[in-house]
């Protein structure tokens, strides 16, 4: 006698019970760690979203902006055409620099488009750099620890620290650092740089080398050569990527390593790079030799390098950054107020989200920790070097401002943030991850706060002040005889601030006049910067 057959309960769909067993799609995992990325830096950056801009920018957003406004594609002939006399001074940047008026003509069209000053379309533009290096981060983070197919596999557990770690970096570490002062190039750049080495990390080994790729890796090596500083260290930094990630990571061997398709578009690139650097380099340092050459460009090797080289190198530590970003302001406590408790709230609750997708990502090995720690600290390295060989650098570390920051700190202090997150994942303990995550976004709120005490430093000078009416009075252009009066009382002020500098008040009346001229065909201020009304 056989047993009665029971009914079998009815099978849950297979999507449903795939969410409550493995948790959200991959894809899902993936939408999430980039949100973060994106979102994370946005209240540290918040409090600098109206500062004033400084030095050459105080002109180049007009003069770019009044210059291309209408005629973009004419940024590319304009900036060949100044290659010879930049050259002269020492400075090669063709596509950097033509990147450099793109992002100022987008911040005058922003902030002429949303009526806004241009103070404010200038600080956007830096931050969507700043957003772009910090997803680069996370993927070049990904593109070291990940054996197979990136978006195949959930994201590692790094993707889940780093956007706190970058963001904790975002911090204005006086008038040069690139948060300040030229952030959506360098921080762009800096992009670049990481991009690079996430690309060529990602080809696989065992895909067939294709003919037709050489000459295409040779010209973006050539490119990269004609950038700019920074991303002459997307070489160094993905030449170490690679091999530290075949070696430890896919666990290549030695044969396969340097003569697989990886190492091949490597090398290719670093043929079409050298050239071009190498040849440029010798130009400049003879025009530099002269003692011709823009300071900023020369290389400077004496015992004040190696002075500021340790330094450098640890420049990037958040608690050496707020030393700079609060100096010669206010004597009250800056680590406090509405900008912090709401920086608090807002990365709590993406601390949070975050912390509640950890146990779905992928762990990360301790080899590949490593790898990501050799890759994070040849970042630090060759960035600190270049920022060393700078004599005003050098100049910065012999006074003893450490934590300034300068150029170079748009790459040091991503890569320290990729170092500190692979340090926590070559412990390999689940609770350091989780209080890696909570340390630094309290680190990241903390360099809110800094922010916020550099805004009012620096909005409470003369310079700041006038640079800020000027971006009031051009977002709302008044063309009548009333506008005409105001801007011209403003050149008047200007003049009287910066009587003993001939060059800035040149700066001033030849970039305001372009832009007066673009918004309403009239000039600055009539009968001074350029005839008496239309022409």
């Amino acid at each position: 006698m056989s047993a009665p057959t029971m009914d079998a309960p009815p099978a849950a769909p297979r999507v449903g019970m795939r969410f409550v067993v493995e948790g959200p799609p991959i894809g899902a995992l993936w939408r999430r760690a980039l949100l973060r990325a994106v979102l994370v830096p946005l209240p540290v950056l918040a409090p600098l979203v109206a500062l004033a801009p400084s030095r050459d920018h105080r002109f180049n957003l007009y003069w770019h902006g009044g210059l291309f406004r209408d005629d973009p594609l004419r940024i590319v002939p304009h900036t060949v055409d100044s290659l010879p006399g930049y050259l002269r001074l020492g400075n090669f940047r063709l596509f950097g620099r033509m990147l450099e008026k793109a992002l100022d003509t987008a911040a005058y069209a922003l902030s002429e488009v949303l009526g806004l000053p241009v103070n404010v379309g200038f600080r956007l533009v830096s931050f969507v750099s700043a957003l772009l290096l910090c997803v680069a981060a996370v993927l070049l983070a990904e593109s070291v620890v990940a054996r197979g197919k990136l978006f195949r596999r959930p994201p590692s557990t790094v993707a889940a620290v780093v956007p706190f770690a970058v963001a904790a970096g975002f911090v204005a570490a006086g008038g040069s650092s690139p948060i300040v002062l030229f952030g959506g190039l360098y921080l762009a750049s800096a992009a670049l740089v990481l991009g690079v080495a996430a690309g060529l990390c990602r080809i696989d080994p065992d895909r067939p080398f294709r003919l037709w790729w050489a000459p295409l890796l040779m010209l973006g090596g050539a490119a990269l050569a004609a950038f700019n500083e920074i991303a002459c260290l997307a070489l160094p930094l993905a030449t170490v990527a690679v091999l530290a990630r075949g070696a430890l990571v896919l666990g290549l061997t030695p044969g396969r390593l340097f003569t697989g398709t990886p190492a091949r578009a490597l090398a290719l690139v670093w043929l079409g790079f050298l050239p071009i650097f190498l040849a440029v380099r010798v130009v400049i340092q003879r025009y530099c030799a002269a003692g011709d050459c823009y300071k900023g460009s020369d290389v400077r090797l004496t015992a004040d390098t190696v002075q500021a080289l340790p330094v450098r190198a640890i420049d990037w530590l958040p608690p050496l950054m707020w030393r700079a970003a609060t100096a010669g302001g206010s004597p009250r406590p800056w680590l406090g107020g509405t900008v912090l408790v709401v920086a608090l709230v807002v990365l709590g609750l993406l601390a949070w989200h975050a912390l509640r997708d950890l146990p779905r990502l992928s762990q990360v090995s301790g080899r590949a920790a490593l790898a990501l720690a050799l890759t994070a600290g040849t970042l630090v390295a060759v960035g600190a070097a270049m920022g060393s060989l700078n004599a005003d650098v050098q100049q910065l570390v012999t006074a003893g401002k450490w934590g300034w920051g300068w150029r170079d700190s748009a790459v040091t202090t991503t890569a320290g943030a990729l170092l500190v997150v692979a340090g926590a994942h070559l412990v390999r303990r689940k609770w350091l991850i989780v209080t890696a995550v909570v340390l630094l976004a309290g680190a990241a709120a903390g360099s809110a706060a800094a922010n916020k005490r550099q805004r009012d430093t620096t909005m409470a000078t003369p310079a700041a002040r006038l640079a800020d009416r000027v971006a009031v009075e051009m977002a709302d252009f008044d063309a009548s005889p009333e506008g005409a009066a105001r801007r011209c009382a403003l050149r008047a002020e200007f003049l009287k601030l910066y009587a003993d500098s001939p060059f800035s008040v040149r700066r001033f009346d030849e970039s305001l006049e372009v832009a007066a001229r673009q918004r309403a065909d009239v000039a600055f201020c009539p009968g001074v910067t350029g005839g008496s009304g239309p022409r």
